[in-house]
């Protein structure tokens, strides 16, 4: 199969969620095996930050990568886009150190997607099919990956918080369409008894009911599309730091009560079974 990248350059803006700042994001045609690569361009040199595991930085309720002294915050939404998408070559050039959080889903990202339309390039799309059980876990949290038999990449993810968000389990086989329709629309949630703590440590500064499911004391504040929306979006986020492997994969990954710390790790110890060379692209491709 082939790599795919963008037809052409697409911008989205908005408010990022734990800075509460305007900023703008574009997504750009990059090279063959160029990868998926963030570029500060409110920094001057505009430094490049590749969208690998070796650059990962655990942050609270987000994923955080650097490198070479440049840092960029909350990238799991866009990124969780690109690798459900199949995109793997991607320029996302940010005008900010935080990407804008949206409706807090990654539909908005796919919306540009397929706005833009997409290129398949000549080269071959890099593969690694999971031979060996890996796991990380802390306590009763858990992501493993396990082999399979057949070439597609399967995902679950449980989750257990008080209610109204409950225990569930969601489980689907990754394709473009499957992502597009029973995931990306799934929206970043909080509970309603946190929030005073999170804006008080300088955390989600630009949240709102706009952008995220807040589950009160007794129900909602803002009602889920999915009763297991939370699944949901866990299992996107997973997918977006899951593609700082920098590669796609195939097996089965489960995680279990887990979060950004260990996806990450995750994602590593996938990362150091198939190298990735990083060859992010200094310009979008023409």
């Amino acid at each position: 199969m082939q790599q795919q990248t963008l037809a052409a350059t697409v911008q989205l803006s908005g408010i990022s969620l734990h800075k509460g700042a305007s900023v703008a994001v574009r997504l750009c045609p990059a090279p063959p095996d160029s990868g998926r690569c963030f570029v500060r361009a409110d920094l001057a040199g505009t430094p490049a930050i590749p969208a690998l595991a070796r650059g990962f930085r655990p942050s609270p309720l987000c994923t955080t990568l650097s490198e070479n002294g440049a840092a960029i915050q909350t990238v799991e939404h866009v990124l969780a886009a690109l690798y459900g998408l199949g995109i793997d070559n991607c320029r996302i050039e940010v005008e900010g150190p935080e990407l804008p959080i949206l409706d807090g889903s990654a539909r908005p990202y796919v919306e540009a997607v397929v706005r833009s339309g997409t290129v398949r390039q000549n080269a071959p799309r890099r593969f690694y099919q999971i031979a060996e059980p890996v796991a990380v876990y802390e306590r009763d949290a858990f992501v493993v990956a396990m082999p399979t038999d057949t070439p597609a990449l399967q995902v679950s993810y449980g989750i257990d918080f008080p209610h109204p968000i409950g225990r569930h389990w969601f489980s689907l086989e990754l394709t473009p369409e499957n992502f597009a329709r029973e995931v990306a629309p799934a929206r970043t949630f909080t509970l309603q008894s946190q929030v005073e703590q999170l804006l008080a440590c300088g955390l989600i500064q630009g949240g709102s009911l706009d952008c995220a499911l807040v589950a009160g004391a007794d129900d909602w504040l803002t009602p889920p599309t999915w009763p297991d929306e939370p699944a949901r979006h866990k299992l996107l986020d997973l997918l977006g730091d899951l593609s700082l492997a920098g590669v796609a994969l195939s097996g089965h990954i489960v995680a279990y009560k887990a979060g950004h710390a260990l996806h990450g790790r995750l994602a590593r110890a996938l990362a150091e079974k198939v190298p990735v060379p990083s060859v992010c692209s200094q310009k979008p491709s023409q």
